[in-house]
C-alpha cells in the first residue's frame, strides 16, 4: 500500500524552484533512501511530507491526507533533522519521558538502552551536547517513537564513523522487529545502501530515478576498449560518462541493457558500477567529469 503519493509537486521559494513537478510514491513498511546532491530538493520534499512546509502546487498525500498542518500526519510521524531542538529546561531523560506521553508506540526501554550504549548522560541538557552527540540523541529519539512514518534527514551529521555505523545497524534491527515506513535522506548512498529497499534519486527538484536498490546496483555498467570500435558501437546509445585511456582506448558508462558476453566477443571489457557511482553518473552534467574543466587547457 502507498503511504505517500505526490503528483506534479512544485515548491518555489521566491524565484528559486526547489521542487519541479516531482512525482513519486512510497510504499508502507519499507525503507527508502531519498538521495541526491546538495541542493537537489531532498529536505524540501521531506519537510512537505512531514507537513512542515506547504507545497506551491501539485498534490501530496500522506496517510491519504494532505500533510500541511495535519494533526493526523503529525501524530503518526516523526521528522529528525540537523535543526531539531528541545527546551533548555529539560534533561535528556525528561525529553524521553515527554516523548512517551505523545507517541503511542514509544519504547522507553530501547531509548534508555541506546542512551547508555552511546554514553549519553540522562541528566544532560540537550543544548549542552556537542554536535555529534546532539545528532546521536535526536536519532535515538526518532527510533524510540516507532512512528508509522519515520523521517531522518541527514541524521548522522557530526557523528563519528563508528557511531554512524552503529546507528544504522540499530535502525535496521529495530525496523526488522517493528516494520514501519522509514525515509532516510543522504548524499552518501554507499553509507546507507545496506539499509535500503528502495532509492528515490532527486536531481534539480525532479525524480531522476526511483527503483529497488538491487535494480540500482545493476542499472549501469562500465565498458572499455579500443576507442574507434567502442565509439562506433555506442553511437546510438546514451553515454553517462566518457574518459580516454591513453592514446588508443576509451572508458564509457552506459545503461546495463546489453549482454555482457556480446560485449566481450567484441573485445570490450565490462565492469559493474556501484549504486553510489550510478547516482553520480546519472546526475552528472559533464559526461567527462572533472576532466571536462581542463579540456583544451
Amino acid at each position: 500500500m502507498e503511504i505517500i503519493k505526490s503528483t506534479d509537486l512544485v515548491k518555489r521559494y521566491g524565484s528559486r524552484l526547489a521542487l519541479d513537478h516531482l512525482t513519486a510514491s512510497i510504499l508502507s513498511n519499507s525503507i527508502t533512501g531519498i538521495v541526491g546532491r546538495n541542493g537537489a530538493g531532498k529536505t524540501t520534499l521531506l519537510q512537505i511530507i512531514a507537513g512542515f512546509t506547504q507545497e506551491t502546487s501539485g498534490n501530496i498525500e500522506v496517510f491519504s491526507a494532505r500533510p500541511f498542518n495535519s494533526l493526523h500526519v503529525s501524530a503518526n510521524s516523526i521528522f529528525i533533522d540537523d535543526f531539531l531542538t528541545f527546551p533548555n529546561t529539560l534533561s535528556l531523560v525528561d525529553i524521553l519521558e515527554e516523548g512517551e506521553r505523545f507517541y503511542p508506540n514509544w519504547h522507553m526501554d530501547l531509548a534508555k538502552k541506546l542512551l547508555a550504549y552511546f554514553e549519553l548522560d540522562e541528566q544532560t541538557v540537550h543544548n549542552y551536547l556537542s554536535k555529534g552527540k546532539k545528532s546521536t540523541f535526536n536519532a535515538i529519539f526518532g527510533l524510540a517513537t516507532r512512528s508509522a512514518l519515520t523521517i531522518f534527514d541527514e541524521p548522522t551529521t557530526g557523528m563519528d564513523a563508528s557511531v554512524r555505523s552503529d546507528f544504522y545497524r540499530a535502525l535496521l534491527k529495530d525496523y526488522l522487529a517493528h516494520p514501519r515506513t522509514v525515509l532516510v535522506s543522504s548524499h552518501h548512498v554507499d553509507e546507507i545502501e545496506e539499509l535500503l529497499e528502495y532509492v528515490l534519486l532527486i536531481d534539480q527538484g525532479k525524480t531522476k530515478l526511483h527503483m529497488d536498490i538491487d535494480d540500482l546496483r545493476e542499472y549501469l555498467i562500465g565498458v572499455s576498449g579500443r576507442t574507434e570500435l567502442l565509439e562506433q558501437w555506442v553511437k546510438d546509445r546514451d553515454v553517462f560518462f566518457r574518459r580516454r585511456i591513453g592514446e588508443t582506448e576509451t572508458y564509457l558508462v552506459i545503461q546495463n541493457n546489453v549482454e555482457t558476453k556480446d560485449l566481450e566477443k567484441l573485445g570490450f571489457r565490462v565492469e559493474s558500477i556501484s549504486s553510489s557511482d550510478a547516482c553520480v553518473y546519472v546526475t552528472n552534467k559533464h559526461k567527462g567529469g572533472i576532466d571536462d574543466v581542463f579540456r583544451d587547457h
